[in-house]
Parts: structure tokens; sequence; C-alpha cells
């Protein structure tokens, strides 16, 4: 039987209003690979405020041992057995302490001044509750692939367009989960859309124009070994609210205008090159 570890959670960081507190859940399991530089890319972060959990699900592959290595820099983790991906980031939720939360998977990155940036949004915009920035796509060794440019997200924006956020680059209110509630764990695949979707119904958000997060491609990727399975939980999250394709290619012109009017000419080509390989 897997043996649940844990360490109790350290004093909570001074909070003041220049530097909040900020909680990252990692999930975690079996990504031993890419796990290390994970974990430094949120305890290297040069915002002075952040609060590290890690939720590993009873990794078997040298996880734990790197977990261990910067236990005393974390301020909590476990490894047993969970109910999936969501349960994980849900349990490290419910025990952060952070005035701002948000999630990075266990083979995901930022940029060592994501949070900073993410704040300076937040303290910008003091009605939104969620904080986005761009993202790049990365491969196994960290190699650059393209990046990805957003514009501010909203609920209809997102249900017309799919993911145009990510959680690479995303920091929200913790208190609005007891306004949205929590992930659904019924969901495999789509809950970080489903999630998305959810929040901004309830807030509004803002963006950053800067790449302040990582997503890794690789052969063990659950989008690259399971994309029939997204496509269905993504079918069920839309039923009964699906959108005209008149209407979804309108968002779509208008994201590309504003990038065009913002002089995100490279992001355009970039952009344009992509869809030809593919």
């Amino acid at each position: 039987m897997m043996e649940l570890t844990k360490i109790e959670m350290k004093p909570e960081a001074r909070t003041t209003d220049m530097f909040p507190k900020v909680s990252i859940v990692m999930p975690s399991f079996n990504q031993a690979e890419f796990l290390e530089r994970s974990i430094l890319s949120v305890l290297n972060q040069s915002y002075p405020n952040v609060e590290l959990i890690v939720m590993d699900g009873g990794s078997t592959d040298g996880s734990v041992e790197i977990i261990k290595k910067y236990q005393d820099r974390i301020s909590y983790w476990e490894s047993g057995p969970d109910r999936g991906q969501a349960h994980a980031i849900n349990k490290g939720l419910a025990i952060a302490t952070g005035e701002w939360v948000g999630w990075q998977n266990s083979d995901d990155i930022y940029t060592e001044d994501a949070i900073e940036k993410l704040i300076e949004c937040a303290h910008k915009n003091p009605n939104a509750g969620l904080v986005i920035g761009d993202m790049s796509m990365i491969d196994a060794q960290d190699k650059k692939i393209r990046n990805i440019r957003y514009i501010r997200p909203s609920y209809k924006s997102i249900l017309a367009e799919g993911m145009v956020l990510s959680n690479q680059s995303s920091l929200w209110k913790r208190s609005l989960h007891s306004i949205v509630g929590y992930l659904d764990e019924n969901l495999h695949f789509n809950f970080d859309y489903e999630w998305f979707l959810r929040l901004l119904h309830n807030t509004d958000a803002a963006h950053t124009p800067i790449v302040l997060g990582s997503l890794r491609v690789h052969e063990q990727t659950k989008t690259f070994l399971n994309q029939p399975e997204f496509d269905r939980e993504n079918t069920l999250i839309l039923e009964g609210r699906g959108t005209p394709v008149f209407i979804r290619n309108l968002y779509k012109l208008r994201r590309y205008s504003i990038h065009l009017l913002n002089g995100q000419f490279r992001h355009l080509y970039e952009q344009m090159q992509y869809w030809l390989r593919k």
C-alpha cells in the first residue's frame, strides 16, 4: 500500500498590499523527468510571497525524492493516491492560504517573473478576479516551439473560441471559490476549460501581453495520448450552450484585429506558418 507522506504547513508569510500571498498548487504523478524544472520555476520566482503546494498522486518514478530535495522551501506536500488531476488540484486549493491562487502542471513552467507580472496586472485592474498572461509551447528540452498570444478573455469569448487562455500563465482570487466552487472532478481532460468558463461567468479578467508560462509538449502529455476523450468532454461541457459558427468566426476576427492593432505582426505570421504546417 502506498505510504502517505505529509509535511505540515509552514507559518503564513506576512501579506502586504503590494505583495499579497500567491499560492501555487502543483499536481504531480510520475513526471520525474520534468518535475524539478517545474518546482524550481515556482521557487525561483522574483516575487517575494509565494506558497508552493505539491500534491503528488503516489508516484513511483523518483518524483517523491525530487520533492523531498526541496521540502524546506515547499509549504506543503503529500504523496498518495488521488482520484485524478482535478481532485489533486482541489485538495491543494483547499489548503492554500494565498489571496491569489493558480496551478502549474508538473511538466510545465513559469518564467521567473511570472507571478510578479501577474500581480502588477492585478494592481492595475482592481476589479479583475482573474489575471492572465501569454504562453509559449516548449519541447522536452525546454526549446520554444511557438508563442501563443492572448487578449483579455470573457465568458462569451472562451465559450465561442475555447481555451484562449491557460492555467500556465494565470492567477485568480481565492475568495472566488466560495462563489464558483472548485474544479469538476468528473472531468479528467477538459476540467480547465470548464473551470475557466465558470470563473469568467462570475468575474472580470485582465490580460498582460507578456509570455509568463510554458506548456510542455511531449509524447506523454494527456492531449497527445487522449484527443478523443478531450473531444468527448468538450462536447459534454458545451451541451446546450453551443455558439453558432459565424459568432465563433467573429470572435476570432476580433482577436486577430486586436493583435494587429497592438502591432503583433510577428505573432500573426507565426500563427499563419503554424496552421500551414498543420
